[in-house]
């Protein structure tokens, strides 16, 4: 398939000096030793399909990054056009055991974000996720009290998803209609959206009066500083990118909180808390026992750091209420 990208700026605070964070040729030896890394972690006979989302990635390898001068925020430029980015993921093809360990390996990190949500809200209340793919967070929310509704544009997943009982719609979150929600959660989605601020403006349209929305997305900042880092500890920045699934950077954005915090701002929501933490557990019954091991350390440890301000934490979540 034929992809087109058009030049852009920055979509945070519009402007348009940068500077290159990694061309195409740097991105592309981060995708080989992305592979180097995990062929390494997975036992033998491993299917390829058990691969998504470890070394075969939705979105294409980018022409080049770069990072806002202003507020920080990592882009492709060129970009992939919007009307691109929806065709990618409507037509994945995903099969059920693949679902099925996504969902499986993902839902106790999302168990722990549902109650995260809960207490910023104050109570349980309706919630629609927008990207909801596997659905391991509306089960998690469900779990929680939440009465949660999905919103994803591949049909078949949609479909896989409400065979496990959860409510789950086709399209887009423009498509979702009648729904009055206490809460609206963009989790590892908002990234990859076309148009991340219209997003945040219909997400407003279907909030209540004092609603949150929940953003949780790469961190620009810790892909930038990290790729920086020079030997000796260029292996342990390397550790840490591809247990975060950050080596060759497959997300269209890699916000910082402060270029999201504008966004959010223009987009009429105010900021209430900021969590720094890690990618959500990736080790199956096709990683190695030593590797399931090592991502836990590893993932600890650089939450530590983070907490100790050493280190930008990987992934951030941002919570913020309709102003």
């Amino acid at each position: 398939m034929s992809i087109a990208y058009e030049p852009t700026s920055c979509i945070a605070c519009g402007a348009r000096d940068s500077r290159l964070v990694a061309d195409g040729e740097a991105l592309r030896a981060e995708l080989e030793a992305l592979w180097e890394y995990h062929t390494r972690r997975v036992v033998p006979g491993t299917p390829p399909r058990q691969l998504a989302d470890r070394t075969a990635f939705s979105q294409p390898l980018a022409f080049r990054l770069v990072e806002c001068a202003a507020c920080g925020l990592v882009f492709r430029n060129p970009i992939e056009r919007a009307h691109e980015v929806r065709d990618i993921y409507a037509g994945e093809a995903p099969t059920p055991d693949v679902l099925e360990k996504l969902h499986a390996t993902q839902l106790g990190a999302m168990r722990a974000q549902a109650r995260r949500l809960t207490r910023v809200v104050g109570r349980a209340g309706t919630v629609i996720e927008v990207g909801s793919y596997a659905g391991g967070f509306l089960a998690a929310a469900r779990e929680s009290g939440w009465t949660a509704l999905g919103v994803d544009v591949n049909a078949g997943v949609n479909a896989w998803a409400r065979s496990r009982g959860m409510r789950v719609q086709d399209g887009e979150l423009a498509d979702v209609t009648g729904v009055r929600a206490d809460a609206v959660a963009f989790w590892n989605v908002f990234d990859q959206l076309a148009d991340p601020a219209q997003a945040l403006r219909q997400a407003s349209d279907r909030l209540k009066e004092g609603g949150v929305v929940v953003v949780r997305v790469p961190n620009g900042a810790a892909y930038a500083r990290l790729r920086r880092v020079r030997a000796p500890a260029s292996a342990l920045a390397r550790e840490v990118l591809a247990t975060n699934n950050l080596l060759a950077f497959p997300y269209r954005y890699g916000f910082t909180p402060r270029s999201l915090a504008r966004l959010l701002d223009r987009a009429g929501y105010a900021v209430v808390r900021t969590v720094g933490d890690t990618l959500v557990p990736i080790a199956d019954r096709w990683t190695r026992p030593w590797a399931r091991v090592e991502e836990r350390v590893v993932k600890r440890a650089t939450r530590l750091l983070a907490r100790a301000g050493l280190l930008e934490p990987p992934w951030i979540e941002v919570y913020a209420r309709k102003d």
